[in-house]
């Protein structure tokens, strides 16, 4: 488990007691000239609160103990168990507003048709038990960091960023196909280009230094949760489609920078549903059935997902 925490008007003269029992890993640095960066690392769950008193910051833990095992039994006797209720997951509906993102086959909207698959993921992930958000149900615009900020205000177990591609019209007919993303400085230049067209759109509110520094600031447990949640949504979407459609591409799990997915402070994914500038892929994703099998498949990797980390 990790936890971020962001404490404004702060400046950091000397830190004391940084190492405390029973806790991991705690880091505290100045992430700009205003801001104190606290993160905190433990293998179990916690509470976690904080102040400041006398110019002196102090954390507060406080361990989420298991119940007995009566307690438990007693419990399940007055109600069933719905484990899947202590789930929340955010979907992010990416662009939206003055944003169109991607505009392709048919002059179909990638804000229009990544709403539309999740609206439909969140239908199908309610009707199995899940708590979801969603950080726009709407045709409006949302900078990138309020996306991230959304999902931890709402203390979400996971983050997907729901995309659509596209390329110039002289590749359109060649590329295709189902991509996902985490988030780790990217060493694939497809990556990177990928990352450009989807960060182009809010880039007045991104600080280059805020960008650097969290990027240094991810921690190994962060980045192999999001690559597994990337793999089982992967994994889903294609074992979907491919029962009902042939020809969709398998493009893998990479790794890129996407501004989107910076701050989360969850497992956290970028999916790329398509290319709406291919002919054949374009024209499915205009489609509601298409739409739905995409996010029926996007739900069984979120399962797959949750029951790999029991």
């Amino acid at each position: 488990y990790v936890y971020v925490f962001d404490i404004k008007t702060s400046m950091l003269m000397k830190a004391h007691n940084l190492n405390r029992a029973k806790i991991d890993r705690i880091k505290l640095s100045q992430y700009d000239p205003n801001t104190l960066r606290l993160v905190i690392e433990n293998s179990s769950e916690i509470n976690i609160s904080h102040n400041i008193n006398s110019k002196m910051l102090e954390v507060i833990f406080e361990s989420k103990l298991q119940k007995t095992p009566q307690e438990q039994v007693t419990q399940k006797t007055v109600q069933p168990s719905k484990k899947k209720t202590d789930r929340i997951i955010v979907i992010d509906p990416g662009h939206g507003g003055e944003d169109p993102g991607a505009i392709g086959y048919n002059k179909y909207r990638e804000k229009v048709v990544v709403l539309e698959v999740s609206k439909e993921l969140e239908k199908i992930l309610k009707s199995r038990g899940y708590k979801v958000y969603m950080t726009r149900s709407g045709d409006r615009f949302i900078k990138l960091r309020d996306r991230t900020k959304f999902a931890n205000d709402r203390n979400a177990n996971i983050f997907v960023s729901i995309h659509a591609n596209a390329v110039e019209e002289k590749n359109a007919n060649n590329i295709q196909g189902i991509e996902c993303f985490f988030l780790s400085p990217s060493r694939s230049e497809r990556a990177k280009n990928a990352a450009a067209a989807e960060n182009s759109a809010d880039m007045s509110d991104m600080n280059m230094y805020g960008k650097d520094s969290y990027l240094n600031l991810l921690n190994h447990h962060n980045i192999l949760a999001s690559n597994k949640l990337a793999i089982d949504l992967q994994r889903g979407m294609l074992g979907e489609v491919n029962k009902k459609y042939k020809d969709v591409n398998d493009n893998g799990v990479k790794e890129g920078p996407f501004w989107v997915l910076v701050g989360a402070q969850m497992p956290s994914v970028l999916v790329e549903v398509g290319f709406l500038s291919h002919p054949q892929e374009g024209k499915r994703l205009g489609e509601d059935p298409y739409r739905k099998t995409l996010a029926k498949g996007l739900a069984d990797g979120i399962e797959r997902y949750f029951a790999n980390c029991k």
